[in-house]
């Protein structure tokens, strides 16, 4: 394994081989991290379908008996459901006759699954309960006399609930949640998942062309939101003259950002970010009035849980964030937007207004799709060329500012483990 700075240098593995990491190590990655095929297949069968825990869904959206949800993880489509136990159990959306998807709606109540193509009927655990005309008609056709149901039900993946998040892995080897997240970063999550009962506000949904890992690093880089984000400097909400952290699990892969909202006034700073506009003002200054809620004074906290979801705290807007990787240069982006069941009228209004800064159209995520888009075009015919991620440093710890790239350095250390690079 490469040493934390990087300096061992390790060929790829089966398809991806031939392909070498730059000696710096995670401080620099290659271009052909974003493009090339062979990479983004191992990305499905190593980390998309390892050892990790990936988000599926709210509780909240499946909350009675018979509620399900289709999700993707990576490239393979599953449906979370909730059987008549109140157990939540996540299927591959793959019939396991010819291998045709049984659910085709994105939510619903269901008593049983049945696969369009030829009618196979399943439970809401994946049992098979019934093959249309398994003993043949008249004598003539029907399975083989071992045909054994029990043996051919959906695949069931290993899941595990936290708060009323639910989480799925395809393998049956991943270690515990509590374990998985570390100390540090399930603090975080329990600080918006505490237990209390969510609801679902809304959801937003858009495809970015650009790699999946765009986004990651989008999420675990400060240093850009006090030069891009004209909207996150100008009103205060975001900017390197605030109080501000980065932390990381032990690993690398899991990083929050934290930040303090500071004043819409123009200092030292703020003359040297060209994104500040003194003179902007909002018609409606309600959607920045946020209250406080949570224990500290984080009036943002961005984390990002390896390998595909962002939880988001800004202000008093909370969502969750899956990724979902299409191809080398697209992915999914899907928004749920969720409060608390307690929440008073006035703080579900005050949720849904600061939602506005979020999503496609969003007042400061509308920037981020475009930076991807256009390093994505920048990066495309130009795989031997490398991307530098040295702003702090080379070294791979928490720091107390914003002006540092060592969370995607740390995200690139485990990236390269997982990857056997």
């Amino acid at each position: 394994m490469p040493s934390a700075d990087g300096a061992a240098v390790i060929s790829l593995e089966s398809a991806a081989a031939g392909r070498r990491w730059p000696e710096a190590g995670p401080s620099r990655i290659p271009n052909w991290v974003y493009t090339d095929p062979e990479i983004f297949a191992l990305e499905q069968e190593r980390i998309f379908a390892g050892e990790g825990w990936l988000y599926v869904c709210l509780e909240a959206e499946i909350a009675n008996p018979g509620d399900f949800k289709r999700s993707r993880l990576g490239t393979r489509e599953v449906v979370a459901v909730r059987d008549p136990s109140g157990e939540v159990n996540v299927l591959l959306n793959r019939c396991a006759h010819r291998s045709a998807q049984f659910c085709s709606a994105n939510r619903g109540t269901a008593k049983e699954f049945v696969c369009p193509y030829h009618q196979w009927t399943y439970d809401l655990g994946g049992k098979l309960l019934g093959v249309p005309f398994r003993r043949g008609y008249r004598g003539q056709g029907g399975m083989p006399a071992d045909f054994r149901p029990e043996e051919h039900g959906l695949q069931r993946l290993a899941v595990t609930r936290r708060h009323g998040v639910v989480f799925a892995s395809f393998s049956e080897d991943t270690e515990p949640l509590e374990l998985y997240l570390g100390e540090t970063m399930l603090g975080y999550f329990d600080r918006v998942f505490d237990g209390r009962e969510l609801v679902v506000l809304g959801y937003l949904r858009q495809r970015i062309p650009s790699n999946w890992k765009l986004m990651f690093e989008n999420i675990k880089d400060p240093y850009h939101a006090s030069l891009l984000h004209v909207f996150l400097v100008t009103f205060g909400l975001f900017r390197l003259d605030q109080k501000s952290a980065i932390e990381m699990d032990t690993t690398g892969r899991h990083s929050v950002l934290v930040s303090r909202r500071g004043e819409q006034k123009e200092n030292d700073a703020t003359r040297q970010m060209r994104a500040f506009k003194a003179n902007f003002a909002l018609r409606d200054p309600r959607l920045l009035e946020p209250v406080r809620e949570f224990a500290g004074n984080a009036t943002v906290v961005m984390q990002t849980l390896w390998p595909n979801m962002i939880v988001q705290q800004q202000s008093n807007t909370l969502a969750t964030r899956q990724i979902v990787p299409i191809d080398p240069g697209n992915f999914d982006l899907a928004w749920t937007f969720f409060g608390y069941a307690e929440d008073t009228p006035e703080m579900r209004q005050r949720r849904l207004r600061q939602a506005n800064l979020m999503g496609p159209a969003g007042l400061v995520s509308l920037d981020d799709s475009e930076a991807m888009l256009l390093s994505q075009a920048g990066i495309d015919g130009n795989e031997a060329a490398e991307c530098i991620a040295e702003m702090g440093g080379r070294a791979i710890h928490d720091e107390p500012h914003m002006v540092t790239e060592t969370a995607i350095r740390g995200f690139y250390q485990h990236y390269r483990r997982a990857m056997g690079l």
